[in-house]
């Protein structure tokens, strides 16, 4: 891992950030970079003593062994103060946990990750699932647009050793039109090439694609990938959003906002570069 920019974790003390302050730590410590936590007031104006006893409050919740570790307490709107954070610390990237659970134990995002995922520079981890292990098989998504291409090769950058699987949904148009029987094999064809040509792109090392399998599946992106990722028995779910626009509605952004409240694993969020 080359990248020595630093981990930015935000925690709010309760134990719904203990799986994404658990698995920060641990990244930070398998590729040697800094870890920031980030512990955000929303009082106004509070004393020298209140930062100092919440500092040490976070600092409670650290694993023993967290060696180069920055507590950073600070006031102001939450989503705000992480991204400022990100952005002056350069932070390559953030880690959060899901917003809070409803009456039927589903995952809920909530305001204040999603602001963090649209405007976020930095690669997002949406943490879930309590850390066992290093991440061992990374779901990726496509849409061949070149978002989707360089959240591969992040991903398989950050996670070396682990399997990748490469998933594009597709779908027959106007199928209240077209008859869905008469077209399905015209337009499997058609997007099989337009896989191949994606995975041959030469942005994309053959160190990563030798690790990739593909996965061209007629149905919504939502359930295809959820049904790969069950399949697969995978283990990080990473898709791209456009540049332009963080989260663009004409083209991803709908697909990747389901895919955040859909996904039973963690998901690693990346920007494509502006």
């Amino acid at each position: 891992m080359a990248d020595r920019r630093p981990i930015l974790i935000a925690t709010d003390l309760s134990a719904r950030t203990d799986r994404a302050l658990d698995r920060a730590c641990s990244l930070a410590s398998l590729w040697d970079v800094p870890l920031l936590v980030c512990h955000v007031l929303e009082a106004e104006g509070p004393s020298a003593e209140t930062h100092d006893l919440v500092a040490a409050e976070v600092a409670a919740t650290l694993p023993e062994v967290a060696p180069n570790t920055e507590i950073i307490v600070q006031e102001g709107s939450a989503p705000a103060v992480i991204l400022r954070l990100a952005s002056e610390r350069d932070c390559q990237l953030i880690v959060t946990g899901v917003a809070r659970f409803n009456q039927l134990g589903d995952f809920f995002i909530g305001t204040a990750v999603d602001r963090i995922i649209r405007e976020a520079t930095s690669a997002v981890l949406v943490v879930r699932q309590r850390p066992r292990a290093e991440y061992r098989s990374i779901l990726a998504t496509t849409d061949f647009f070149t978002c989707s291409r360089d959240a591969l090769v992040r991903a398989a950058t950050m996670f070396p050793d682990a399997a990748i699987h490469v998933v594009h949904a597709f779908h027959v148009p106007f199928e209240g039109l077209l008859s869905v029987e008469e077209n399905l094999e015209e337009f499997r064809s058609e997007a099989e090439g337009e896989f191949e040509t994606f995975m041959n792109d030469a942005a994309i090392p053959p160190s990563i694609t030798k690790r990739c399998t593909t996965h061209l599946v007629y149905g919504e992106t939502a359930t295809v990938v959820q049904q790969v990722a069950k399949e697969a028995g995978t283990d990080l779910l990473v898709f791209g959003t456009h540049g332009r626009s963080g989260f663009s509605k004409a083209v991803f952004g709908s697909v990747a906002e389901a895919l955040l409240r859909c996904a039973q694993i963690d998901t690693l969020v990346v920007r494509e570069p502006a």
